[in-house]
């Protein structure tokens, strides 16, 4: 599943990670990639290590990319925000790669690149939430594109990608990767803004060694975020 999380913040306007946390909980899903979540980073989520406390929530484990570092003058605590990943599997190795190619950006971005166990098999799960600007972007999906042929093992990489289908950005991916919703045959796949969503912004894009068997937009709680969860079924071709 892929979940742009708003730090929290739902269309209430009220930071809760509880609601979250009930979100990915009833999603049953196993891995969860996470857009927008911060670790100590301000007073607008009280400085919490947001993917701590889900992963602690929620008994599973975990991984986090920061896509913007800030030093404090008077704490050695780092203040992050970036992507993170939740796994009911064994996070075997994590990294990180910065997409901050022009200095003083507002907001940066990364790419959490984990790789996890599943009966003995090792996958390559990636977390991103590109630009939306366009030259950045471009970057960004060129680097996805070439990173992708270092693995030989399956392939899930998801997030909140900031393009639409059919965009130069989207058939740069379809053409190494499998677009996920193409296989649900329900709708548009709208996942943004979440109570009315009139856009498809968040992706699930698998390598074609594994097989679609679902995929569904969760509309069970659109409050608690602007975003609405993206989740797919996939098994072993």
């Amino acid at each position: 599943m892929t979940f742009n999380i708003h730090h929290g913040k739902g269309i209430d306007k009220q930071v809760d990670l509880y609601r979250i946390a009930e979100v990915i909980e009833k999603s049953d899903a196993d891995i969860i990639g996470l857009n927008e979540v911060d670790k100590h980073f301000s007073k607008r989520s009280l400085y919490e290590n947001q993917i701590g406390w889900l992963a602690k929530q929620l008994n599973i484990e975990h991984a986090f990319s920061p896509s913007l570092s800030i030093k404090s003058k008077n704490s050695t605590t780092i203040r992050q925000y970036g992507n993170a990943l939740l796994s009911r599997y064994p996070i075997v190795t994590k990294k990180s790669h910065s997409f901050n190619y022009i200095s003083g950006l507002i907001e940066g971005r990364s790419l959490l690149d984990a790789t996890i166990e599943i009966n003995n098999q090792l996958y390559q799960i990636m977390v991103t939430h590109l630009s939306l600007n366009p030259f950045l972007h471009r970057k960004q999906t060129d680097f996805i594109a070439n990173h992708l042929h270092m693995y030989h093992h399956p392939i899930m990489i998801m997030g909140d990608w900031n393009m639409k289908p059919r965009s130069r950005g989207f058939r740069k991916i379809t053409n190494e990767l499998q677009d996920a919703w193409h296989f649900a045959e329900m709708g548009p796949g709208y996942t943004y803004p979440s109570l009315h969503p009139r856009m498809r912004l968040d992706y699930i894009f698998v390598s074609r060694n594994l097989q679609v068997v679902e995929a569904e937009v969760l509309t069970n709680m659109p409050i608690a975020s602007d975003h609405l969860p993206l989740k797919t079924t996939l098994s072993r071709c």
